[in-house]
């Protein structure tokens, strides 16, 4: 009798990669991402746990992910040969919130508010980030974004609607 397809006697072999995130609040409901040999995604379950199965040898990628939090490590590496791996495991860790708290010195003109502006690169590209005028000398952006510097400035504007020049640029950088 001909054997067909693989040669007797080398199994092709199927294994699979395994692990957790915790504490449970973080990794309930994460996406882990697996790159490499073969990609796909899985949703890890209520206690945290994800698996991939039917992987082929080969070498993978896994990354968690979950809005609001950020992982250690963020990404592992992982050599699949024959056999499962498991604890490949992941922390997560709350982000912080954060905000930025912006004040100013009245204008010395008579004006009915304020606009806020906000932009990523120093001295330019500056967007309106208030929906109306700002009566205050002071706003609170809480849109911020982790990681990222921000560069502020206002302008004033009158009864008529006619608005002031950009005011002096200020920057807060988030961690």
């Amino acid at each position: 009798m001909k054997k067909r397809g693989r040669p007797w006697g080398l199994p092709l072999l199927y294994t699979g990669i395994s692990g957790a995130i915790t504490p449970t609040a973080g990794g309930s409901g994460a996406t882990v991402t697996l790159s490499g040999t073969a990609t796909g995604t899985t949703t890890a379950d209520s206690t945290g746990s994800y698996s991939f199965a039917g992987l082929a040898n080969g070498t993978y990628a896994i990354t968690p992910g979950r809005t609001g939090y950020t992982f250690s490590p963020s990404t592992q590496g992982v050599t699949v040969s024959g056999a499962n791996v498991t604890g490949i495991n992941f922390t997560a860790t709350v982000q912080q919130a954060h905000s930025v708290g912006l004040s100013w010195d009245a204008s010395t003109s008579s004006v009915t508010g304020y606009n806020v502006y906000r932009s990523t690169v120093s001295g330019t590209e500056y967007a309106k980030i208030n929906s109306s005028l700002v009566a205050a000398l002071a706003y609170t952006d809480s849109t911020v974004q982790n990681g990222t510097t921000y560069y502020y400035v206002t302008t004033s504007v009158d009864a008529s609607g006619i608005e002031s020049v950009y005011s002096n640029q200020a920057s807060a950088v988030i961690p």
